[in-house]
Protein backbone atom coordinates (compact mmCIF):
# COMPACT_ATOMS: atom_id res chain seq x y z
CA UNK A 1 0.00 0.00 0.00
CA UNK A 2 3.06 2.50 0.77
CA UNK A 3 4.47 1.91 -2.16
CA UNK A 4 1.20 2.12 -4.29
CA UNK A 5 0.85 5.87 -2.67
CA UNK A 6 4.72 6.63 -3.43
CA UNK A 7 4.08 5.78 -6.51
CA UNK A 8 1.19 8.28 -7.09
CA UNK A 9 2.64 10.78 -5.17
CA UNK A 10 5.61 10.21 -8.22
CA UNK A 11 3.06 10.13 -11.11
CA UNK A 12 1.97 13.43 -9.75
CA UNK A 13 4.74 15.42 -9.01
CA UNK A 14 5.55 13.94 -12.65
CA UNK A 15 2.51 15.56 -14.17
CA UNK A 16 2.72 18.64 -12.41
CA UNK A 17 6.64 18.77 -13.74
CA UNK A 18 5.65 17.92 -17.25
CA UNK A 19 2.71 20.72 -17.47
CA UNK A 20 5.30 23.01 -15.77
CA UNK A 21 7.89 22.59 -18.86
CA UNK A 22 4.83 22.87 -21.38
CA UNK A 23 3.32 26.14 -19.76
CA UNK A 24 7.10 27.27 -20.12
CA UNK A 25 7.64 26.07 -23.36
CA UNK A 26 4.31 27.77 -24.52
CA UNK A 27 5.40 31.43 -23.21
CA UNK A 28 8.31 31.09 -24.86
CA UNK A 29 6.46 29.83 -28.70
CA UNK A 30 4.41 33.18 -27.74
CA UNK A 31 7.05 35.75 -27.15
CA UNK A 32 8.11 37.09 -30.81
CA UNK A 33 11.48 36.88 -31.84
CA UNK A 34 13.79 39.71 -31.36
CA UNK A 35 14.14 41.18 -35.03
CA UNK A 36 17.79 41.62 -36.25
CA UNK A 37 18.59 44.56 -38.59
CA UNK A 38 20.69 45.39 -41.04
CA UNK A 39 20.84 49.03 -39.49
CA UNK A 40 24.03 49.86 -37.20
CA UNK A 41 21.58 50.95 -34.69
CA UNK A 42 17.78 50.87 -33.70
CA UNK A 43 15.32 51.91 -31.37
CA UNK A 44 11.96 51.58 -30.84
CA UNK A 45 9.09 52.67 -28.00
CA UNK A 46 5.29 53.06 -27.31
CA UNK A 47 4.38 56.43 -28.50
CA UNK A 48 1.94 56.66 -25.21
CA UNK A 49 4.01 55.44 -22.21
CA UNK A 50 7.36 55.72 -23.65
CA UNK A 51 8.36 52.47 -22.51
CA UNK A 52 11.60 50.76 -24.72
CA UNK A 53 10.26 48.13 -26.79
CA UNK A 54 13.91 47.65 -29.11
CA UNK A 55 17.26 48.52 -28.66
CA UNK A 56 20.51 48.14 -30.49
CA UNK A 57 22.97 50.85 -30.36
CA UNK A 58 20.29 52.94 -29.24
CA UNK A 59 22.38 55.88 -27.63
CA UNK A 60 25.34 55.49 -30.01
CA UNK A 61 26.34 58.69 -31.40
CA UNK A 62 25.76 58.95 -35.49
CA UNK A 63 25.40 61.31 -38.45
CA UNK A 64 22.01 61.46 -38.90
CA UNK A 65 21.54 62.76 -42.80
CA UNK A 66 17.81 64.34 -43.22
CA UNK A 67 16.13 62.87 -40.26
CA UNK A 68 17.80 65.88 -39.05
CA UNK A 69 14.90 67.98 -40.39
CA UNK A 70 12.11 66.83 -38.05
CA UNK A 71 14.27 69.11 -35.51
CA UNK A 72 13.87 71.70 -38.52
CA UNK A 73 10.41 71.46 -38.94
CA UNK A 74 10.14 71.38 -34.80
CA UNK A 75 11.65 74.49 -34.12
CA UNK A 76 9.69 76.49 -36.70
CA UNK A 77 6.55 75.04 -35.37
CA UNK A 78 7.33 75.84 -31.68
CA UNK A 79 7.66 80.05 -32.69
CA UNK A 80 5.24 81.81 -30.93
CA UNK A 81 2.49 83.18 -33.03
CA UNK A 82 3.57 81.55 -35.83
CA UNK A 83 1.27 82.50 -39.20
CA UNK A 84 1.99 79.09 -41.82
CA UNK A 85 0.38 81.35 -44.74
CA UNK A 86 2.97 83.88 -44.09
CA UNK A 87 4.95 84.05 -46.95
CA UNK A 88 8.38 83.94 -47.82
CA UNK A 89 10.62 84.32 -51.09
CA UNK A 90 12.74 82.35 -52.15
CA UNK A 91 16.52 83.33 -52.45
CA UNK A 92 19.36 82.43 -54.84
CA UNK A 93 21.22 81.84 -51.72
CA UNK A 94 18.79 78.56 -51.27
CA UNK A 95 19.26 77.22 -54.79
CA UNK A 96 23.05 78.10 -55.04
CA UNK A 97 23.19 76.16 -52.05
CA UNK A 98 21.59 72.94 -53.22
CA UNK A 99 23.60 73.12 -56.66
CA UNK A 100 26.95 73.33 -54.55
CA UNK A 101 25.97 70.48 -52.35
CA UNK A 102 24.48 68.49 -54.85
CA UNK A 103 21.34 68.10 -52.38
CA UNK A 104 18.19 67.01 -52.12
CA UNK A 105 16.03 69.63 -53.88
CA UNK A 106 12.33 70.87 -53.10
CA UNK A 107 13.02 72.44 -56.82
CA UNK A 108 12.04 75.72 -55.47
CA UNK A 109 12.49 78.96 -57.74
CA UNK A 110 14.03 81.98 -57.39
CA UNK A 111 11.96 84.62 -56.60
CA UNK A 112 8.79 82.70 -55.82
CA UNK A 113 6.49 83.62 -52.99
CA UNK A 114 5.79 80.39 -50.64
CA UNK A 115 3.75 80.24 -47.28
CA UNK A 116 5.59 78.38 -44.43
CA UNK A 117 3.27 75.68 -44.77
CA UNK A 118 4.21 75.01 -47.96
CA UNK A 119 7.82 74.87 -47.05
CA UNK A 120 7.25 72.25 -44.32
CA UNK A 121 5.79 70.03 -47.00
CA UNK A 122 8.57 70.98 -49.11
CA UNK A 123 11.21 70.79 -46.16
CA UNK A 124 8.84 66.95 -45.43
CA UNK A 125 8.48 65.27 -48.36
CA UNK A 126 11.06 65.84 -50.77
CA UNK A 127 13.22 66.39 -48.24
CA UNK A 128 13.89 69.98 -49.94
CA UNK A 129 17.69 71.00 -48.49
CA UNK A 130 16.29 74.19 -50.09
CA UNK A 131 12.90 75.02 -47.82
CA UNK A 132 15.48 73.82 -45.12
CA UNK A 133 17.55 76.90 -45.61
CA UNK A 134 14.49 79.27 -46.17
CA UNK A 135 12.83 78.36 -42.39
CA UNK A 136 16.17 78.73 -41.15
CA UNK A 137 16.62 82.42 -42.65
CA UNK A 138 12.98 83.46 -42.07
CA UNK A 139 13.42 81.93 -38.09
CA UNK A 140 16.82 82.47 -36.99
CA UNK A 141 17.02 86.33 -35.99
CA UNK A 142 19.87 88.65 -36.74
CA UNK A 143 21.12 91.61 -39.63
CA UNK A 144 22.12 88.87 -41.78
CA UNK A 145 21.63 85.63 -43.33
CA UNK A 146 24.87 83.92 -41.82
CA UNK A 147 23.83 85.16 -38.35
CA UNK A 148 20.06 84.11 -38.71
CA UNK A 149 21.24 80.06 -39.73
CA UNK A 150 23.59 80.24 -36.76
CA UNK A 151 20.43 81.61 -34.45
CA UNK A 152 18.24 78.68 -35.67
CA UNK A 153 20.86 76.17 -35.12
CA UNK A 154 21.05 78.06 -31.51
CA UNK A 155 17.23 77.11 -31.31
CA UNK A 156 17.52 73.64 -32.79
CA UNK A 157 19.99 72.98 -29.83
CA UNK A 158 18.49 74.82 -27.39
CA UNK A 159 15.14 72.16 -28.52
CA UNK A 160 17.40 69.50 -28.01
CA UNK A 161 18.54 70.15 -24.73
CA UNK A 162 14.96 71.09 -23.49
CA UNK A 163 14.32 67.61 -24.11
CA UNK A 164 16.55 66.02 -22.07
CA UNK A 165 18.57 64.70 -24.99
CA UNK A 166 22.35 64.40 -24.14
CA UNK A 167 23.61 62.89 -27.35
CA UNK A 168 22.47 65.42 -29.75
CA UNK A 169 24.00 68.08 -31.27
CA UNK A 170 22.88 70.15 -34.61
CA UNK A 171 25.77 71.97 -36.99
CA UNK A 172 22.86 72.19 -39.62
CA UNK A 173 19.82 72.61 -40.72
CA UNK A 174 19.45 70.06 -42.91
CA UNK A 175 21.12 67.36 -42.03
CA UNK A 176 24.39 68.25 -44.30
CA UNK A 177 26.82 68.56 -41.32
CA UNK A 178 30.44 70.01 -40.88
CA UNK A 179 31.27 66.90 -38.06
CA UNK A 180 29.27 68.01 -35.23
CA UNK A 181 26.08 66.89 -36.61
CA UNK A 182 24.76 64.03 -34.64
CA UNK A 183 22.00 62.36 -32.64
CA UNK A 184 20.83 58.40 -31.57
CA UNK A 185 18.51 55.94 -32.39
CA UNK A 186 16.81 56.67 -28.85
CA UNK A 187 17.39 60.68 -29.17
CA UNK A 188 15.79 61.30 -32.56
CA UNK A 189 12.60 58.88 -31.55
CA UNK A 190 12.22 61.61 -28.67
CA UNK A 191 12.85 64.13 -31.04
CA UNK A 192 10.03 62.76 -33.76
CA UNK A 193 7.56 62.02 -30.73
CA UNK A 194 7.28 65.23 -29.46
CA UNK A 195 7.45 66.66 -32.65
CA UNK A 196 3.74 64.69 -33.46
CA UNK A 197 2.54 66.29 -30.21
CA UNK A 198 2.32 68.98 -32.88
CA UNK A 199 -1.52 68.75 -35.65
CA UNK A 200 0.36 70.56 -38.08
CA UNK A 201 3.60 68.35 -38.21
CA UNK A 202 1.32 65.07 -38.19
CA UNK A 203 -0.92 66.18 -41.01
CA UNK A 204 2.47 66.77 -42.81
CA UNK A 205 4.48 63.83 -42.22
CA UNK A 206 1.36 61.30 -43.02
CA UNK A 207 1.02 63.17 -46.43
CA UNK A 208 2.25 60.71 -49.99
CA UNK A 209 2.34 63.63 -51.75
CA UNK A 210 0.79 67.20 -52.79
CA UNK A 211 0.22 69.86 -54.90
CA UNK A 212 0.72 73.24 -53.85
CA UNK A 213 0.32 76.58 -55.89
CA UNK A 214 2.72 79.15 -55.12
CA UNK A 215 2.62 82.81 -56.14
CA UNK A 216 5.48 83.62 -58.89
CA UNK A 217 7.64 86.64 -59.09
CA UNK A 218 5.81 88.65 -61.94
CA UNK A 219 2.44 87.48 -59.24
CA UNK A 220 1.37 84.39 -61.52
CA UNK A 221 1.29 81.10 -60.23
CA UNK A 222 2.88 77.82 -60.36
CA UNK A 223 1.83 74.59 -59.22
CA UNK A 224 4.42 72.84 -57.09
CA UNK A 225 3.83 68.70 -56.93
CA UNK A 226 5.80 67.03 -54.02
CA UNK A 227 6.12 63.36 -53.05
CA UNK A 228 7.18 61.60 -50.44
CA UNK A 229 10.60 60.13 -49.65
CA UNK A 230 8.76 58.24 -47.23
CA UNK A 231 7.69 54.32 -48.62
CA UNK A 232 6.25 53.28 -45.58
CA UNK A 233 3.01 55.55 -46.16
CA UNK A 234 0.60 53.50 -48.36
CA UNK A 235 2.43 50.10 -47.87
CA UNK A 236 2.63 49.55 -44.56
CA UNK A 237 -0.66 49.21 -42.36
CA UNK A 238 -1.13 51.91 -40.26
CA UNK A 239 2.48 54.37 -41.00
CA UNK A 240 1.74 57.49 -40.14
CA UNK A 241 5.20 59.37 -40.93
CA UNK A 242 7.81 60.26 -40.31
CA UNK A 243 11.10 61.26 -42.09
CA UNK A 244 13.85 59.49 -44.18
CA UNK A 245 17.74 60.35 -44.36
CA UNK A 246 20.97 59.20 -46.10
CA UNK A 247 24.56 60.58 -46.96
CA UNK A 248 27.81 59.32 -47.48
CA UNK A 249 28.35 59.18 -43.51
CA UNK A 250 25.11 59.00 -42.27
CA UNK A 251 24.25 55.97 -44.80
CA UNK A 252 20.70 55.19 -44.79
CA UNK A 253 18.41 56.50 -42.15
CA UNK A 254 14.77 56.56 -41.26
CA UNK A 255 12.35 57.41 -38.62
CA UNK A 256 9.01 56.10 -38.44
CA UNK A 257 5.83 55.65 -36.85
CA UNK A 258 2.44 53.62 -37.13
CA UNK A 259 -0.73 53.38 -35.50
CA UNK A 260 -3.07 50.34 -35.21
CA UNK A 261 -5.72 49.80 -32.48
CA UNK A 262 -4.99 52.81 -30.87
CA UNK A 263 -1.55 51.77 -29.81
CA UNK A 264 1.10 54.02 -31.48
CA UNK A 265 5.27 52.31 -31.91
CA UNK A 266 8.01 54.81 -33.04
CA UNK A 267 11.23 54.57 -33.72
CA UNK A 268 14.78 54.50 -35.55
CA UNK A 269 17.22 53.49 -38.04
CA UNK A 270 20.39 54.91 -38.22
CA UNK A 271 23.17 53.53 -40.81
CA UNK A 272 21.28 51.33 -42.97
CA UNK A 273 22.64 49.20 -45.54
CA UNK A 274 20.55 51.27 -48.52
CA UNK A 275 16.91 52.26 -48.79
CA UNK A 276 15.24 48.60 -49.17
CA UNK A 277 17.00 47.72 -45.94
CA UNK A 278 15.72 50.84 -44.21
CA UNK A 279 12.63 50.01 -45.39
CA UNK A 280 12.89 46.28 -44.20
CA UNK A 281 14.31 47.26 -40.72
CA UNK A 282 11.51 49.30 -39.88
CA UNK A 283 8.20 47.19 -41.13
CA UNK A 284 10.53 44.71 -38.48
CA UNK A 285 10.49 46.65 -35.79
CA UNK A 286 7.06 47.74 -35.99
CA UNK A 287 6.17 44.30 -36.34
CA UNK A 288 8.04 43.66 -33.27
CA UNK A 289 6.83 46.55 -31.31
CA UNK A 290 2.79 45.92 -32.03
CA UNK A 291 3.38 42.05 -30.43
CA UNK A 292 4.75 43.43 -27.67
Amino acid sequence: MKNRITGIAVLVAGTVLTSGALATSAQAASAPAVPKIAAAGGFVMNNGTGKSLFTKAADTRRSTGSTTKIMTAKVVLATKNLNLNSKVTVQKAYSDYIVKNNASSARLIVGDKVTVRQLLYGLMLPSGCDAAYALADKFGSGSTRAARVKSFLGKMNKSATDLGLKNTHFDSFDGIGNGKNYSTPRDLTKIASSAMKNATFRSVVKTKSTKQKVTTKSGGYRTMSWSNTNTLLGSYSGAIGVKTGSGPEAGYCLVFAATRSGKTVIGTVLKSTSVNARTSDAKKLMDYGFKK
